[in-house]
């Protein structure tokens, strides 16, 4: 199954994040099949990059969201609240 999630990049104590696209059982660092987009939680504007048209592609052929990315998406207006 694929899910939509979040991938650790950066330096140590300056965590920025990629929104990707990967098969489930993959583990946190492998590489996924689309990057979809950016979390930089330090930023004070524009914490969050999503290419919209491939998110809601994924969705469309059900793929899920991580708790995390999902409440993420939510906070940035990217995922309307009654989508997965």
């Amino acid at each position: 199954m694929v899910r939509l999630r979040m991938q650790r990049v950066g330096r140590p104590k300056t965590p920025h994040f990629r929104i990707v696209a990967i098969d489930s059982r993959k583990a946190r660092d492998a590489a996924g099949l689309e990057i979809l987009g950016h979390y930089h939680p330090k930023e004070k504007t524009n914490k969050v990059t999503v290419n919209t048209e491939r998110l809601n592609f994924w969705l469309s052929k059900g793929a899920q969201t991580s708790d995390t990315l999902r409440t993420v998406l939510k906070t940035a207006g990217a995922l309307k609240p009654a989508a997965n």
